[in-house]
């Protein structure tokens, strides 16, 4: 089957194979969060990109696989519903930003910095560190395949950064770091996984950053 991205909550998830890596997208409470499953299919050990809600579903969907971490793309509330309950179901370990730890129901684990690299089985990702949504935003880069993977949580959106209630210096700081972080150092097929809604790759946004300077959100 051809992955699309296009999932809704109480939908199916949408699984996508790529080499050493399955990739499950599914949509959960409370407003319609994506999140993801990284399975490096070699070993079965699974990171999770933001526990946002029905954890029972999450829990369901590692399979017979072990989820080994819990990577939460940043502290606000909608993103981490189910983190306690899916960390007690499964023994996990919490991966976060230290700036935004302190707004997390448990404990961080693993306090997590720009270019840090995370490991489960023979898979890993790089952290991106992204400050304006929040001050501890950060995006995950897989590039096991030769063409990059990011998940980016409430930073970019496609048509768009995250929200950051129209604080100038918040939206330049966010913008700063998308186009230094992000789009110089990724190329244009890098397939973008948000924390809400369809996906989109770096190709399709990169001629609209002019654009988003100038409107200011």
């Amino acid at each position: 089957m051809t992955y699309t991205g296009d999932v809704v909550v109480g939908g199916p998830a949408d699984v996508r194979e790529l080499p050493g890596l399955r990739i499950t997208k599914v949509a959960t409470p409370p407003f319609d969060n994506n999140c993801y499953l990284l399975r490096c299919t070699a070993t079965g050990e699974t990171l999770l990109v933001d526990a946002a809600g029905d954890a029972p579903l999450l829990l369901e969907l590692v399979g017979d696989g072990r989820l080994t971490h819990v990577v939460e793309t940043h502290g606000h509330w909608d993103h981490w519903q189910a983190l306690g309950d899916v960390v007690a179901g499964s023994g996990a370990a919490v991966y976060a930003h230290a700036a935004d730890a302190a707004d997390l129901p448990v404990p961080v684990d693993v306090p997590v910095a720009d270019g840090d690299t995370l490991s489960f089985g023979r898979a890993s990702l790089r952290v991106i560190h992204l400050v304006g949504h929040t001050p501890g935003s950060i995006a995950l880069v897989y590039d096991g395949d030769g063409s990059p993977h990011l998940w980016s949580g409430d930073s970019l959106f496609p048509g768009g950064p995250g929200n950051t209630e129209k604080d100038a210096k918040r939206f330049g700081s966010l913008m700063d770091d998308l186009e230094a972080k992000v789009f110089a150092t990724l190329p244009d097929e890098t397939w973008v996984y948000p924390g809400h809604g369809k996906d989109t790759t770096l190709g399709a946004e990169r001629p609209s950053l002019a654009e988003w300077r100038a409107r200011g959100w």
